[in-house]
């Protein structure tokens, strides 16, 4: 048991790593092609990867009686759902990266775990005193890291809150379906309804062409294959071992890599507000998930 639980800790931490550098690659592929090129082909090569996987899973029987809008146990409607969250919330992501660097992209990103039980009040679910500790902490480390002297968001941090609130509803959603339907498919759609959205804005808005695909393709590579292939399978594969508070901690280093490979990569550099900022957040976003429950009242 220690074996498998010590191999699902180092699984949660490789996924935030690959997670964190995605932020790196984002910004280096859009020196070539357009945001929304980026998250297209990159979203078409997660599906494309995550597709045998899908496949097999369902000769399994389904979790669940009910499929959501499924047709032999593939979830369209499901996907199609989540599909259109995610290409908003990445689109948003992908767009603030352009006036933003990688570091604060992904810590304020990361705030969609303070905003996922904030949100979940509009459906009935009572936020817990961490919760409430987490989101006062994060809105001050918000206000360090990204609101500039005349009290401005800086430009596209803005984006980057936005997209995080649909990251949050993203997480709700997937939370709801998931013990409706399959997870691989319903990954698959969802990445695939994604690319299909981002690929047709690309060619209505953006002047896609061959020379910069080429130009972005280790980029695409490492955003599609990796950070959405191979993390969202290596997450899988380590939940099913992990004790929650381990993976809850791991994964939220998601953030400190961002800011790691921007620094590395990209010569960003966050300076002590900023990092002030960014500790304060991280507090935030640790609270959110580690704070005790208090037994017999949900959400307390």
């Amino acid at each position: 048991m220690r074996t498998a639980s010590l191999r699902a800790d180092i699984l949660c931490l490789i996924t935030a790593l690959i997670w964190g550098f995605a932020f790196v690659a984002q910004r280096l592929g859009m020196e070539h092609i357009g945001p929304m090129a980026f998250n297209g082909i990159r979203f078409a090569l997660g599906a494309i990867a995550l597709a045998p996987l899908a496949v097999r899973s369902m000769r399994y029987p389904p979790p669940a009686p009910f499929l959501v809008g499924s047709k032999d146990g593939f979830p369209w409607i499901g996907g199609a759902i989540a599909g259109a969250i995610l290409f908003t919330g990445a689109s948003l992501q992908q767009i603030g990266l352009k006036y933003t660097t990688a570091g604060k992209a992904g810590f304020i990103t990361g705030l969609y775990v303070v905003l996922v039980p904030l949100l979940g009040l509009f459906f009935g679910q009572r936020a817990a005193r961490g919760d409430v500790i987490g989101a006062v902490a994060s809105a001050v480390g918000l206000y360090f890291l990204s609101v500039t002297e005349d009290f401005s968001l800086a430009p596209g941090d803005g984006l980057e809150l936005i997209g995080a609130v649909f990251w949050a509803a993203h997480v709700l959603v997937i939370g709801w379906l998931s013990p409706r339907t399959r997870a691989l498919p319903l990954a698959l759609a969802q990445y695939a309804v994604c690319s299909v959205l981002s690929l047709l804005c690309a060619f209505l808005f953006e002047a896609v062409t061959w020379e910069g695909v080429r130009g972005a393709a280790w980029p695409i590579l490492y955003g599609g294959l990796l950070s959405v292939g191979l993390a969202y399978t290596l997450q899988v594969v380590a939940q099913r071992d992990a004790k929650p508070t381990h993976a809850a901690i791991l994964l939220s280093f998601e953030t400190v890599f961002a800011a790691v490979g921007g620094a590395l990569f990209l010569d960003e550099s966050l300076g002590g507000r900023g990092l002030l900022g960014c500790c304060l957040m991280f507090a935030g976003m640790l609270a959110a998930q580690l704070w005790p429950k208090t037994p017999g009242r949900p959400g307390a």
